[in-house]
């Protein structure tokens, strides 16, 4: 049975199809302004008699005036039915969406099917429990903000826009199967690990990269023998190693070898990243997998691939020297601490351009200023003023006071703080990218350098020194980024999201460039106009026009930034006077007549009445007018351009502008007032959001249509009629 009363508070639990849908129809026809659902959309719930009865009577609803708003999970099995719901609700997507709950003003219904696809009658709770609907409502309210809008996923579907995500896998089949479905789908992939992960991708994934050859070669077997591999490989070749990476060049793999890998294992294609810390030495399967398809991780890690790549030795040639016994890199291993780090700071004082110095721990780099590190680079600095010092240093919670401390000391040194999740062990001492020394953190809890060090080694190498370099910069690069983020985070403390900080970052950029941008355009259009009424020559004077014309289209560019700009920050101000709007509009359509170069294209405004007074902030209404007028010039080849205004009794004023130009793309009408909706190579395409603002910030509306005739576009907008004087 259902709810008596809504005097009387009452949750029931219902099983019953009949009892379900009396329920159910009481529940609707108590619905007065609102009915907000959340649940699974698919056939079932569309197309059943049951459920058509139900659309029907949400549309009757709909159409009384009420409010009705859909969250469901929009999938490609299901986007034709999502669509039918958006002609009878308002419709956001949200991943993982089940079950099924619908809340009324003053009910709720909550729906407990066992399986989608089951015939089993589904259990009903029916309440109206005012604490319990409150809550059902503020939980909605909470996940209407977080869902996105219908439209935007079906677009993001229909164009194959895979979301970005990033995660963490750690079961170990689950692995397994992301590894092979990533590898046997992909075009091509660059793998950057240590032997212990070649080892690995032998016992388990080997078959599957031979698949992916196969298919890159079968598609292109017109090509000439020798077409390059898909697969690229870096890792360190040894004696050991040999017979291993030997099954991989003879599969078609291109290997290279380098001395030195960074401390992350990966693998990366032209979409997607995976990767570990762990050694997978023998061959051992990681127990936890990074991976992500978002674009900074590819971008980054890709770069770091090239770079590697680059300074890599051929595999073919470092198997060569091994089975020769021949190796050219001038390594040195260290065992003493004390006479390592004495030979890292004969190194430093010998930087005559350059000296990287990344410290493993902050308190490897307290140790080194209590040894006196400082004074060492101060003198350096001294003997070679042109040299460039740079130090990196993972961040803690003291080491900024730190580096302010070092700064102080020694003014002329760059300090970077650079964040990580990894683990670093060893301390890099880069000069002049011709040398390097590599010391190891044995013990960071110890209070002198000589007993927190371990093993040091030297060298000389080429691509040792270029692979270190390379790994220095990369990280030099992003703490860049780290420190705009923090620069921003204290100009906007309020501002705890890193997206909402990015966004305000931009505009602020955005604002400033429009300032300075516009700032000296003012001088060049006034010395252009002197230089205009002086010079006779008409080859000169056409010189001087085309700078003015293009002057006053820079200016208008950096005008509507700046308006966009106080429009998103909402410091648009009104300042509203009492005005001739037919005036205005005389005004405007004999300026740009007068303005306009194709004189096949003529502006008209078909006056009805002489004088209408409107209160309203007079340059932004023209600047409105002005806006949707060159908007209409633009597109239009050859004939009139009309503008019109109706003044009905009870309604708002209403201007309009008609042209008989190309009209307007079906694929721009949805964002037509979005900024930079344009496909035309004139201008930004902000006209038309800064002139929606303008009219919204009055209280009027704006809106087109394309001409029955097929031939042109209309514009109209609307201003109330509240303070107009008859």
């Amino acid at each position: 049975m259902s709810i008596p009363s809504a005097t009387v508070e009452k949750t029931e639990v219902l099983h019953n199809s009949t009892d379900i849908a009396k329920a159910l129809m009481g529940f609707y026809a108590k619905i007065n302004s609102r009915y907000d659902y959340y649940g699974v959309t698919s056939k079932l719930t569309l197309l059943t008699t049951e459920s058509c009865t139900i659309n029907r009577t949400l549309l009757d609803l709909k159409n009384e005036g009420v409010r009705l708003r859909h969250i469901t999970e929009i999938r490609k099995d299901n986007i034709s039915y999502c669509k039918q719901v958006m002609k009878i609700a308002e419709l956001r997507h949200l991943d993982g969406v089940k079950g099924k709950i619908e809340v009324g003003d003053t009910e709720l219904i909550l729906t407990i099917t066992p399986d989608e696809e089951s015939h089993v009658i589904p259990q009903v709770i029916h309440s109206n429990v005012k604490q319990l609907v409150d809550q059902q409502k503020h939980l909605f309210e909470i996940l209407w903000k977080k869902a996105i809008p219908a439209e935007q996923k079906m677009r993001a579907i229909e164009e194959g826009i895979e979301p970005v995500e990033t995660k963490v896998v750690e079961d170990y089949e689950e692995i397994l199967n992301h590894l092979k479905y990533r590898i046997e789908r992909a075009s091509q992939r660059s793998v950057c690990s240590s032997i212990g992960g070649l080892q690995l991708v032998y016992n388990n994934f080997f078959h599957s990269y031979k698949k992916m050859l196969d298919r890159h070669r079968n598609k292109g077997s017109g090509r000439e023998q020798g077409s390059s591999s898909t697969v690229r490989w870096v890792t360190i070749i040894d004696k050991e190693s040999v017979d291993l990476v030997k099954k991989f060049l003879d599969a078609g793999i291109q290997m290279r070898h380098v001395r030195y890998l960074p401390p992350i294992n990966f693998a990366v294609d032209n979409k997607y990243f995976d990767a570990t810390i762990e050694k997978m030495e023998g061959g051992k399967i990681m127990h936890n997998l990074l991976s992500s398809n978002d674009s900074v991780y590819v971008n980054h890690y890709s770069s770091l691939f090239e770079q590697l790549w680059d300074n890599g030795i051929d595999a073919v040639t470092r198997i060569r020297d091994i089975e020769e016994g021949i190796d050219l890199a001038n390594i040195e291993i260290i065992q003493n601490p004390q006479e390592g780090i004495k030979r890292a700071w004969n190194l430093i004082r010998t930087a005559k351009e350059e000296a990287l110095i990344m410290f493993s721990t902050p308190n490897a780099f307290r140790r080194q200023v209590h040894m006196g590190v400082l004074w060492l680079l101060n003198e350096t600095a001294k003997e070679h003023p042109d040299a460039k010092i740079k130090i990196l240093i993972p961040t803690d919670a003291q080491i900024t006071k730190t580096i302010k401390e070092a700064n102080l000391e020694s003014p002329q040194i760059d300090f970077r703080i650079y964040e990580h999740g990894l683990i670093i062990r060893i301390t890099i001492v880069i000069v002049d990218k011709k040398e390097c020394m590599i010391v190891e953190s044995k013990d960071d809890t110890k209070d002198s350098s000589y007993n927190a060090a371990g093993l040091s080694t030297y060298s000389s190498s080429k691509s040792i020194v270029m692979s270190y370099t390379s790994i220095f910069e990369s990280l030099w690069k992003q703490t860049e980024l780290y420190q705009q983020v923090k620069e921003a985070n204290e100009r906007l403390a309020s501002a705890n999201e890193q997206l909402k900080l990015q966004d305000r970052t931009q505009k602020e950029f955005i604002n400033v460039a429009a300032h300075e941008l516009r700032t000296p355009i003012q001088p060049i259009l006034g010395l252009m106009d002197v230089l205009r009424t002086k010079i006779k020559d008409v080859e000169q004077q056409q010189l001087i026009e085309s700078t003015i014309r293009n002057a006053k289209r820079l200016k208008n560019l950096s005008d509507d930034i700046i308006e966009v700009t106080q429009i998103e920050g909402q410091t648009l101000r009104l300042h509203k006077e009492r005005f001739n709007i037919i005036y205005v509009i005389t005004e405007t359509l004999e300026d740009l007549n007068n303005q306009i170069e194709n004189k096949k294209v003529r502006l008209v405004h078909d006056a009805k009445d002489d004088i209408i007074f409107i209160e309203a902030d007079k340059p932004r209404i023209t600047q409105v007018l002005y806006n949707l007028l060159r908007n209409a010039v633009k597109f239009t080849e050859e004939g009139t351009i009309l503008v019109n205004v109706q003044k009905p009794l009870q309604e708002d004023l209403i201007v309009s502008v008609k042209d008989v130009g190309t009209g307007i793309d079906l694929g721009i009408f949805p964002r037509l007032f979005e900024k930079f909706a344009s496909k035309s190579f004139q201008g930004l395409g902000l006209g038309l959001f800064i002139s929606k603002s303008i009219v919204e910030a009055h209280g009027g509306r704006i809106w087109a249509e394309n001409n029955p005739n097929a031939k042109g576009a209309t514009f109209y907008f609307t201003l109330p009629i509240a303070n107009l004087d008859r």
